[in-house]
Formats: C-alpha cells, sequence, structure tokens
C-alpha cells in the first residue's frame, strides 16, 4: 500500500506532475474539437462539390482535386501528415498546437467529405426536383433542402468522427505538444514509473469518450423523437 501512494504522490504531487495531465486534456479537447469543426467544413464543401460535379461539367476541376486530396489524406498515417505540416509546411509557426488542429482538421475532412456524401445521397431525388420545381437552382435547392436533411441524416455519424479524432490526438506528441499521452510520457520518464502515468491517460481517455458517447446517444434521441412528430 505504501509503494502505491509513494507512487501516486510520485505521479501526480511532486513538482505539481498533474498540472501536465490537466495542459495534455486541455489541448487534447481543444485540438479534437476545433480540428472536428476544420473537417465539417472542409467535408461538406467536399461532398458538395463531388455531389454537384455528376451534373456541372464546369466543376470537373475541382472534382478530381477533392478526388486526389481524398485519396492522398486517406493513403497515408495521421502521424506522418502532422510530421509533415509540422516541420515543411507549417515550419514558421510556432504555435504547435494550431499546426496540429489544422492537420488533424483536413485528415478529418476527407473522412468526413464520404460521410456527408452519403448522407446527400440518402436524401430523395425528389427533393432536388421539389426545389427546381419552386423556381430555385441546383446549389439553392441543395444549401437550402439537400444539405439540411443530408446533416441531420448524418449527426450520428459526425459524433463518432469526433470521438475517434479525440483518440487519433494521441499521436500529436511527435510534434512539441503537450497532449494528454505526451503528458503521461513525460511523467513516466521522470518517475521511471509506467502504472500511474499510462493507466491515468487511459482513464481520462475511457472519461471523456464515456462522456462524448452519451451526449451522443441523448442527441440521438432527440432527433428521432422530432422525427416522429
Amino acid at each position: 500500500m505504501e509503494d502505491l501512494i509513494k507512487s501516486f504522490n510520485k505521479t501526480f504531487i511532486v513538482e505539481g506532475r498533474y498540472k501536465l495531465f490537466i495542459t495534455g486534456i486541455e489541448n487534447t479537447i481543444v485540438i479534437a474539437f476545433f480540428a472536428t469543426l476544420i473537417g465539417i467544413i472542409i467535408g461538406l464543401l467536399v461532398a458538395i462539390i463531388k455531389t454537384s460535379a455528376k451534373n456541372n461539367k464546369k466543376l470537373f476541376i475541382l472534382d478530381k482535386i477533392c478526388g486526389l486530396y481524398v485519396t492522398i489524406i486517406r493513403g497515408t498515417p495521421v502521424v506522418v501528415q502532422l510530421l509533415i505540416m509540422y516541420y515543411t509546411i507549417f515550419i514558421n509557426i510556432d504555435n504547435s498546437v494550431l499546426v496540429a488542429i489544422f492537420t488533424f482538421g483536413i485528415n478529418s475532412g476527407a473522412y468526413v467529405s464520404e460521410i456527408a456524401r452519403a448522407g446527400i445521397d440518402s436524401v430523395d431525388k425528389g427533393q432536388m426536383e421539389a426545389g427546381l420545381s419552386l423556381g430555385l437552382n441546383r446549389n439553392k435547392t441543395m444549401m437550402f433542402i439537400i444539405l439540411p436533411q443530408a446533416v441531420k441524416n448524418i449527426l450520428p455519424a459526425l459524433g463518432n468522427e469526433f470521438i475517434a479524432l479525440l483518440k487519433e490526438t494521441a499521436v500529436a506528441g511527435y510534434v512539441p505538444i503537450i497532449d494528454l499521452t505526451k503528458a503521461g510520457d513525460i511523467v513516466r520518464s521522470r518517475t521511471y514509473e509506467a502504472f500511474f502515468p499510462l493507466y491515468s491517460v487511459a482513464l481520462c481517455y475511457l472519461v471523456m469518450v464515456l462522456g462524448l458517447t452519451a451526449v451522443q446517444k441523448r442527441v440521438e434521441r432527440r432527433l428521432s423523437q422530432s422525427d416522429r412528430n
């Protein structure tokens, strides 16, 4: 018992090491949240372009660029993308958290685009015809009729993407960022003990994921109730 108490003190109390975990949690949440927002914006734009390109030859080049973007991002590891972004593309930016947000956001956008495209395709084709019959052009019909219904359909999948992205940020420590995993690794290297640092990191991730899952389920229940009403 005394050994556990000493290990706990060395992990959290000595030198105020608990502050590293707090900083790590804050950075992890900030990166995941804003990266998800960027991913949703990019994903929706890519999905709209790829869907609209079927009926608009002017979007041919943009469609090919979007296809290349999705292929490259989905075909390379996110940790490699992070290293490329930090050490080559954003080499002059000192804020490593900002670089991580952009990197994970761009990565998430490729996956969200496929989710969003499936959501758009799930909307009845008659909705487009209805919008055109009301005098709206294809762009306005997509924006004001198709897209709102598609977003509602894919909200659960977007929630899953946020949860997945939260866990993917565990590799952010490959660049100078104190995320949750990096905080645990720093404490482990100072205490020469792995039990409390690593299990604490795992527990923090588990609590955050369970909390987000509970929120997601509540949102899904609200949406199902609104559909029935």
